[in-house]
């Protein structure tokens, strides 16, 4: 089965459904030692440089160049002068359906068309899984830090979905010491033990922003998935992603929100919005590169604990 390489959220249930298995680049940033030699966004760059290196080994990459992530869009162009072939993938600003239709339309004859049609449904019954998952951590009843790795891999399903089943469905109910909740907002962290601090300090993140895009957006057909990942609030306008997101932090009854910021990424630029419009305590943090939080984060997410208690 060849590896379809992913900059940012595409239908998995897509890839395979195409015969294909996809791989979240991303993912294996966090934990890379690699210090890029060119970079804006340490992310796209250490992926970049990581493919280029084959340290990845893909038989092809999609590149979301419309949509979440611009700082993509060059980083993939050198992979693709590199040979390995890549599709570049749009999603729409607003929800037209007929033309993110089409961009699925063209992925699908990119990746050589749908072959396994069953999958559409597998995937959407697996996602099931994942939104009780998410469910339980909601509830205090599982561990964040645990359901976070879980559910950033709802991207690519670790490119094996019948290991990635087996281990949703093994999933018990743990119990969860802490003393406030928080939201994670933004981008998922580069710092590989951002949750682990935040558990160690008593805070119990209920929400991680795009990790639950991964688990809640599917589809059992072409059509349903141009319909409902019309909706994947990244790469839409800020009032619909703002509104999507007072009800999530209503519903999970959220103690104080966690905006993550990446170095040189435009979702930076979006902080002052969230701040006016989300009426929560707030803290922002930027990170650069990957590795273990540094103590001067440690200090803050430390303070603002402190402040949640307080209250």
């Amino acid at each position: 089965m060849k590896t379809v390489g992913i900059t940012a959220l595409i239908p998995p249930e897509l890839i395979f459904a195409c015969g294909k298995k996809p791989c979240d680049v991303n993912n294996f940033v966090p934990k890379s030692n690699l210090q890029p030699a060119s970079k804006l966004c340490a992310w796209t760059a250490i992926w970049r440089d990581m493919i280029l290196r084959k340290e990845l080994p893909l038989d092809s990459l999609v590149v979301v160049a419309g949509g979440d992530c611009h700082n993509a869009l060059v980083d993939g162009e050198k992979v693709a002068l590199s040979g390995i072939p890549t599709f570049y993938f749009f999603y729409p600003f607003e929800k037209d359906v007929d033309y993110l239709q089409d961009q699925l339309d063209r992925l699908s004859r990119f990746l050589g068309g749908i072959q396994n049609p069953e999958m559409f449904e597998r995937v959407s019954e697996i996602k099931k899984l994942g939104l009780d998952l998410d469910e339980l951590r909601a509830q205090g009843k599982y561990p964040a830090d645990k359901a976070f790795k879980i559910m950033v891999s709802f991207g690519d399903f670790k490119g094996d979905i019948d290991l990635f089943e087996k281990t949703l469905k093994d999933i018990q109910e743990e119990d969860v010491k802490y003393t406030k909740t928080v939201a994670l907002l933004g981008v998922p962290p580069i710092n590989c033990d951002f949750h682990e601090v935040l558990t160690s300090l008593g805070l119990h993140v209920v929400y991680d922003e795009l990790p639950y895009e991964f688990v809640r957006l599917s589809g059992n057909s072409m059509d349903e998935l141009a319909e409902n990942y019309c909706d994947y609030t990244f790469a839409r306008n800020i009032e619909f992603r703002l509104e999507f997101l007072k009800n999530e932090l209503k519903k999970r009854n959220v103690d104080g929100v966690i905006h993550y910021t990446q170095f040189a990424c435009h979702h930076l630029l979006e902080d002052d919005i969230l701040r006016k419009n989300l009426d929560y305590p707030f803290l922002t943090i930027q990170g650069d590169l990957p590795g273990k939080i540094h103590r001067q984060v440690r200090s803050r997410l430390e303070a603002f604990s402190e402040m949640l208690n307080s209250v």
